[in-house]
C-alpha cells in the first residue's frame, strides 16, 4: 500500500480493504498525525537565528527533515507517524520559494521572506517573532579590507563595509543609520569600490543638491579609480548611455524629478539615498519618483531614520526592501506613533538597519573627527556670487587686497548679510545656513552641545536667533560685544543645560582661555585665512576633560573664494603645523587672493 493510501485508513479511516494495519516494520503505528510546522528559532549571541522543522502529535514533538516530509511518514521512538499532508506540502512550497535551508540562517533575503509568511499565516512558528536581530548578524566575518580604498578604515566601519557587501550580494537593501561622525560615507564608498564581487557600475547616488560636489571630492579621494559624474546644472545629459560611461553618478532628488525618465532607462546595480530623510513623507513627488526607479538593491544613509513619526521609517524601508512593512495605510493602523509602536516594529526592522552610536565605538576613534562639509550654491546664489565677484575684480583688479575679498566671504556666509537685512532675513533661504541647520538638528536629537564659529556679527546674531526659534534651545553668542568677565558666567550657563543647546563664538574672542567641554561638536560655519586661529578655536571643545570624540565641522561652499582658503590653509599647515598667517596679509597672498576672483562656482568641476 502506498503512504497516502495507509494514512487514509488509519486517520481518515477510509481502509481501501478490510485490512488496517497495527504496526509497520516492527513499529507501532499511530493514528493521530505529526502536524509539521517551521520553526525559527533565536541564535545564541551574535549568531543568526535557525530553521528547523517540528512537528506534534498528542503531546509528543518530533523533529523533521525535509525528506521525511516528501516520503509523508516519520518513524519515531519506534512509533509509526503519519505527516498531515496540507501543512507538509505548505512548508516544502515555502522551502522552495524562499530557497531557506535548515540550520542557521545564512540568507537574510530568505529569512526575511519567511518572516513575512508567518505574519501572513503560514505554517511557522516564529520564536524570535517579538526580538530585535542585529543586523550583523548574517554578515560572514572575515579579516579582509576594501579594495582599492585610500584610507584606514577604523574596526566598526570595516565592520559596516562587511555588512553592506553581504547585503549587495544577497541583493537586499539596507539602512546604515550610524551617528554623525561615524563616517557613513566612507562606508559607502569602500562597498562601492569593493563589493565582493561583479564591480557595481553602474551606481546612483542620489544627495541633497549642496551635498553633490562634497560626494564627488569625497570619492575622488578615498576611491580614485572610480569615474564619477556629477549630473547636475544646466549642461547635464539627457542621455543613459552617457550617464553609464560613470561608474558612479551622483545626482540630486530635485534631478530625480526631472529627469526621472531618463534615469528610469538604466537598471542601476545600486541607488544609495544619502539624508534618505529626504524621502520621509510617502506622498511627496519626489519619494514617489525616488521609488519608481530601477534598481537591483537601494541603501539608504541617514543619522536620523526617525524625525516625527514611524511612517517615516516605513518609507525609507519600503526604498530598501519595497513590501517588506506592507502598504503606508496598513502600516498606519498597525503601528501607532509611541514606544509600544516602535517596540513592535524593531524586530522587523532590526535585521535590515545598522545603527552605531559615538558611545559605543569611543575607544576606536581619534580624539577628534574632522569632517568636510562641501556645499554647492544652487543656481540664483552662483547668480549672484558670480556677480559680486566681477564687481570686485572690475573695480580693484591686480591691486585688490584680502580686504576687497571680504564682501565675498561674506556672501559665503548668508547672501543677506550684503544688503544688511541680516536681522530680518529668512536665514534657512541660503544652501549653505540650511546645511547648519541640518547638522545642528542631528546633534540636537542626540541631546548633545555644539560650538559654532563665525567671524561675522550679524552671521552670529542671525545663528543664535534661528536656534532659539527653530528649536527652543540655549542660544549665546560671545564676541567682542560680550565683555571678558561675562564670558566665563555664559559657557557656565551653556554647560549646566540639559540637553542640546549652541554657544556662537568669533574666532578671535573665543580662539583662547575658554574651556568649553561641555560640548562635543564645532562648527566652522566660515573659514579662515589663519590656520592657527581655526585651530585655535576647535580645542576649545577638543581638550582634556572631553569625555567623547569632537567631531568638527567645516563648513564650504564648493568652488567659491572658501575654497581657495581651504586650499590656503591645507597648504599653510602642511609648511608648519605652528604656521601663524595674518589677517591683514602677507606678500604669499597674491596668488591665493587673484584665485580667489578668477574661482566661479558655474565653471565648477563635473566630473
Amino acid at each position: 500500500m502506498s503512504v497516502n493510501e495507509i494514512y487514509s485508513a488509519l486517520v481518515e479511516k477510509r481502509p481501501l480493504a478490510s485490512w488496517i494495519p497495527t504496526s509497520v516494520d516492527g513499529a507501532r503505528a499511530s493514528r493521530y498525525p505529526l502536524v509539521p510546522t517551521l520553526t525559527i528559532s533565536e541564535g545564541t549571541g551574535s549568531e543568526a537565528p535557525s530553521f528547523s522543522i517540528m512537528a506534534t502529535s498528542r503531546g509528543a514533538e518530533v523533529a523533521l527533515e525535509l525528506t521525511d516530509l516528501e516520503r509523508g511518514h516519520k518513524v519515531a521512538e519506534s512509533v509509526w507517524y503519519p505527516i498531515e499532508p496540507t501543512a507538509s506540502a505548505e512548508i516544502l512550497e515555502l522551502v522552495k520559494r524562499t530557497g531557506v535551508a535548515l540550520g542557521t540562517a545564512a540568507s537574510l533575503k530568505a529569512f526575511l521572506a519567511v518572516r513575512k509568511a508567518a505574519g501572513a499565516g503560514a505554517s511557522i512558528n516564529d520564536r524570535t517573532a517579538d526580538r530585535a536581530i542585529s543586523p550583523l548578524a548574517f554578515t560572514p566575518s572575515g579579516d579582509d579590507v576594501p579594495v582599492g580604498v585610500n584610507a584606514t578604515l577604523y574596526p566598526y566601519q570595516i565592520t559596516g563595509w562587511r555588512w553592506l557587501k553581504f547585503l549587495l550580494a544577497e541583493g537586499v537593501g539596507g539602512l546604515l543609520a550610524d551617528e554623525m561622525g561615524l563616517g557613513k560615507t566612507l562606508q559607502i564608498i569602500s562597498a562601492l569600490s569593493d563589493s565582493g564581487g561583479m564591480p557595481l557600475r553602474p551606481a546612483l547616488i542620489l544627495a541633497p543638491g549642496s551635498l553633490l560636489e562634497n560626494w564627488r571630492r569625497e570619492i575622488s579621494k578615498f576611491a580614485p579609480h572610480l569615474k564619477v559624474l556629477k549630473h547636475h546644472g544646466a549642461f547635464r545629459t539627457g542621455r543613459p548611455s552617457e550617464l553609464k560611461d560613470y561608474d558612479v553618478v551622483v545626482t540630486s532628488y530635485d534631478n530625480a524629478v526631472r529627469d526621472n525618465s531618463l534615469l528610469n532607462m538604466i537598471v542601476w546595480k545600486v541607488i544609495v539615498l544619502d539624508e534618505a530623510q529626504f524621502i520621509r513623507n510617502p506622498d511627496a513627488q519626489r519619494t514617489r519618483a525616488v521609488k519608481r526607479l530601477q534598481r537591483d538593491a537601494g541603501l539608504a544613509v541617514t543619522g536620523t531614520p526617525v524625525e516625527n513619526r514611524l511612517l517615516d521609517l516605513w518609507s525609507i524601508v519600503d526604498f530598501v526592501l519595497p513590501g517588506h512593512l506592507g502598504d503606508a495605510k496598513a502600516f498606519a493602523s498597525e503601528y501607532s506613533d509611541d514606544i509600544d509602536g516602535a517596540a513592535k516594529l524593531e524586530p522587523l526592522v532590526s535585521p535590515l538597519m545598522l545603527r552605531r552610536r559615538v558611545a559605543e565605538v569611543a575607544q576606536d576613534l581619534p580624539g577628534r573627527i574632522d569632517i568636510p562639509q562641501v556645499v554647492e550654491l544652487d543656481e540664483s546664489e552662483v547668480v549672484a556670487y558670480d556677480a559680486e565677484r566681477e564687481r570686485i575684480y572690475a573695480e580693484y583688479g591686480a591691486a585688490a587686497t584680502l580686504v576687497a575679498l571680504t564682501s565675498l566671504r561674506r556672501f559665503c556666509a548668508h547672501p543677506d548679510l550684503m544688503s544688511g537685512n541680516a536681522a530680518t532675513a529668512d536665514p534657512m533661504a541660503f544652501s549653505k545656513f540650511r546645511r547648519m541647520d541640518e547638522i545642528v538638528e542631528e546633534i540636537f536629537s542626540r541631546g548633545e552641545k555644539v560650538i559654532i564659529f563665525t567671524s561675522f556679527t550679524a552671521m552670529a546674531d542671525m545663528i543664535a536667533r534661528h536656534i532659539k526659534s527653530r528649536f527652543g534651545a540655549f542660544a549665546g553668542v560671545i564676541d567682542g560685544r560680550l565683555p571678558v568677565d561675562d564670558r566665563q558666567p555664559l559657557i557656565d550657563r551653556f554647560s549646566a543645560v540639559q540637553g542640546g543647546a549652541a554657544l556662537v563664538l568669533n574666532p578671535k574672542a573665543g580662539g583662547a582661555g575658554l574651556n568649553i567641554t561641555a560640548a562635543n561638536h564645532v562648527i566652522h560655519y566660515n573659514p579662515e585665512w589663519n590656520p592657527a586661529l581655526e585651530d585655535q578655536a576647535s580645542a576649545r571643545a577638543h581638550r582634556r576633560g572631553q569625555q567623547l570624540p569632537v567631531t568638527v565641522h567645516r563648513l564650504l561652499v564648493a568652488d567659491t573664494v572658501e575654497d581657495v582658503v581651504d586650499e590656503r590653509l591645507t597648504r599653510k599647515r602642511a609648511i608648519s603645523g605652528t604656521a601663524v598667517v595674518g589677517v591683514e596679509g602677507r606678500e604669499d597672498d597674491y596668488g591665493d587672493i587673484v584665485k580667489a576672483l578668477m574661482r566661479s562656482p558655474s565653471k565648477g568641476v563635473n566630473g
